[in-house]
């Protein structure tokens, strides 16, 4: 890593020094906090959990990001490969349903040096849980040691893209990474309520963006009869997490309408695609992960000793 091009920033320092570009990521993975994940879709949460990792540090900067906390810098435990794939098999051994690598991006050279070295010894599916601004050399690195992609697919206007995330580039970028992803997975594999392999998109439908949001499932659906994927609807947004920027973005400082997500899921449904969708209910900050909370240190948590 001594010119880094790990995602489609291309920041270009010299992490062997330790050196960190956007994401904030050096030398070594970082992790921010592990624990049991029980408001993931259905087939990877299951009855268990899954075995959630969340990295720190993001190479993208949404203002609304649920877990702003830890993405905004790469804080937290710091692994090398040995490490890391250590702490993979503990995680499995808590009995989860798989390895959630949330955010794992900044750290994906890490992270496959990692697999390397733990991918036969685990009996779990491992999941690539990435906001898909990601590089298709990255994606192509994980061959064979990533089961599951969970790619969260949010723009289709490269605009809005900019305004929300950032990132000029996001759709054209995402949408290649995730012609890899499905390349590499062949069919969805799931079985006794749980997936094992295979591709499920997100997409979180954001408040007065719906025009958006059925570009990217009419995009989307090019792909359906090729590929087999999932796609997972989102009606989760809640604006608490906007912050200062709820006076910049007043357009998304609310809730998604029932309307405005009725349209979207009308039009995936009249696609035919397979898969989830959220209930509106779930528009709250009690499902999304506290990191300071006393309450979210104790009882989720999962017992590492670095922890």
């Amino acid at each position: 890593m001594i010119s880094c091009s790990i995602c489609p920033r291309e920041c270009r320092v010299d992490r062997s020094k330790d050196e960190c570009g956007f994401c904030g990521a050096g030398r070594d993975a970082v992790v921010s906090h592990v624990c049991k994940h029980f408001y993931e879709e259905p087939v990877i949460s299951g009855s268990d959990g899954s075995g959630a990792i969340f990295f720190g540090g993001c190479n993208l900067s949404c203002v609304f990001c649920q877990n702003k906390s830890i993405s905004r810098r790469a804080e937290g435990k710091r692994f090398d490969a040995e490490t890391l794939a250590d702490l993979f098999l503990r995680v499995e051994d808590s009995g989860v349903c798989n390895i959630n690598l949330v955010t794992p991006t900044p750290h994906a050279y890490v992270i496959a040096e990692a697999l390397e070295k733990a991918k036969h010894r685990l009996s779990i599916p491992v999941v690539y849980n990435t906001g898909t601004y990601e590089s298709v050399d990255t994606v192509r690195m994980l061959d064979g040691l990533v089961d599951v992609y969970l790619p969260d697919l949010k723009y289709a206007d490269p605009d809005i893209a900019v305004k929300y995330s950032g990132v000029k580039n996001y759709p054209e970028t995402a949408f290649r990474a995730l012609e890899e992803m499905l390349s590499q997975q062949g069919r969805c594999v799931i079985e006794d309520g749980l997936i094992k392999k295979g591709v499920i998109v997100r997409h979180l439908c954001l408040p007065s963006n719906s025009k958006d949001s059925l570009a990217l499932v009419d995009r989307l659906s090019s792909y359906l009869g090729k590929y087999d994927l999932r796609l997972s609807l989102m009606s989760q947004y809640t604006p608490e997490f906007l912050g200062d920027g709820a006076v910049r973005f007043k357009e998304i400082d609310r809730r998604i309408t029932g309307l405005e997500y009725g349209r979207v899921m009308k039009r995936v449904t009249d696609l035919g695609f397979e898969g989830f969708f959220q209930e509106r209910e779930s528009a709250s900050k009690r499902f999304t992960p506290d990191f300071d909370a006393e309450q979210f240190k104790k009882s989720e948590r999962i017992e590492i000793d670095e922890f």
